[in-house]
């Protein structure tokens, strides 16, 4: 269920920063590469997930 909800917050954000950036930059909006986008961004995430440890660090006291 995370995969999807981050999928579809990832096609989200990224669509909405693609539309602003190609609106202020008076360039024509191009969806597909949103999309395309938006999945990279993804599996970025996905990986950046991965990689970090969901352990809690141990801290001793002396």
């Amino acid at each position: 269920m995370k995969y999807i909800f981050t999928l579809i917050w990832s096609f989200l954000l990224v669509t909405m920063l693609n539309y602003v950036v190609s609106s202020v930059q008076d360039v024509p909006f191009d969806f597909l590469l949103g999309a395309i986008l938006s999945v990279v961004v993804a599996v970025i995430i996905f990986i950046i997930a991965a990689i970090i440890p969901n352990d809690p660090v141990v801290t001793e006291h002396h």
